[in-house]
């Protein structure tokens, strides 16, 4: 094993083995409440990486139950998995009253804090241009086309099944969620019209990347079952080693020598860079750590983890770099 991924190995068997056998944790992770924290995250580092305030607290509220809905409906529509072999779809099996029960409950919290959000910016939402009506109906638009085209007639164009993009659909989603509608929505709350800068093309770009990467690490989980179902994902195509070394590295070292370009052109400090740059160096060690195999949670709490990483390291470079 490579001496530079043996800190992020030695990290998930020690977290798996303490943590991950509680009930709250399970809930967390399974439940994709940790996705909604990740989300907060991101949106706030890109909102001060783009100069602007924070949004009001509704916002956040709605970002973060949005999330969590969207993911764990994708689970508990899911009838295709093995119960006996995956973890987390054993969770939804023996927890379905109780997330059931959550879901409804999280869509009555989205529903309550849409209206008083609503409430907020309904009057410069009416004065919204035809560019601004379509920013806010993108996203959603692939999100759709992702998750909910599962029925049989329009499964075939489920962006899901194109296995080589998928990464950077979900990618892009979350560029959109966390980069692009928190400008938006400030746009909203403040009652200006919504500028496209280049930073915020740039940072979308970015986001985009550095989401679609964690998405083919998390790829090398479901190799088996994409496999049997013929899902041509970079893992399928290509096998581990050329994945991680032929695809990862190379779109990592893309990814880090955007953003130095990107920070020198913005008269960043070398604190602020180095800071910035830790995100992309943990990518390199669980890329390499993932040549062996590895558990659902250390997939969850490492591969995952690092979007909320990142956020906290762009958050704690703007506000004291």
């Amino acid at each position: 094993m490579n001496k530079l991924s043996k800190p992020i190995v030695s990290l998930g068997a020690k977290l798996e083995k303490s943590l991950f056998g509680t009930r709250v944790v399970k809930f967390v992770f399974f439940g994709n409440y940790f996705y909604g924290l990740c989300a907060i995250a991101l949106a706030v580092e890109a909102t001060k990486q783009q100069n602007f305030t924070l949004n009001h607290p509704y916002f956040y509220i709605l970002l973060f139950i949005a999330t969590v809905l969207y993911y764990t409906r994708a689970y508990i529509s899911d009838s295709t998995t093995d119960i006996t072999s995956n973890a987390r779809a054993r969770w939804y099996a023996e927890n379905k009253k109780m997330v059931i029960a959550t879901q409804v409950l999280l869509a009555v919290l989205l529903v309550v804090f849409g209206l008083l959000y609503l409430q907020l910016i309904g009057d410069n939402l009416l004065k919204s241009t035809v560019r601004e009506w379509l920013l806010y109906l993108f996203f959603p638009i692939v999100a759709f086309a992702y998750y909910a085209l599962e029925n049989k007639k329009l499964k075939k164009y489920s962006l899901r099944n194109i296995g080589w993009l998928k990464p950077f659909v979900i990618g892009l989603i979350w560029a959109g969620l966390a980069t692009v509608y928190p400008i938006l929505a400030k746009s909203l709350e403040d009652g200006h019209h919504f500028i496209i800068t280049e930073r915020l093309c740039l940072l979308t770009l970015k986001n985009t990347m550095y989401v679609g990467l964690l998405c083919i690490m998390f790829d090398f989980k479901d190799y088996h079952i994409d496999y049997q179902q013929k899902l041509n994902t970079f893992i399928v195509k290509l096998g581990l080693r050329k994945t991680v070394f032929n695809i990862l590295f190379p779109l990592i070292l893309l990814g880090l020598s955007t953003f130095i370009v990107y920070a020198l052109s913005q008269d960043f400090s070398f604190s602020k860079i180095l800071l910035n740059t830790i995100p992309f160096v943990l990518l390199v060690m669980v890329a390499l750590s993932l040549l062996r195999r590895k558990s659902i949670f250390y997939y969850l709490i490492v591969v995952d983890g690092l979007m909320l990483v990142k956020g906290v390291c762009g958050i704690l470079a703007m506000l004291y770099l």
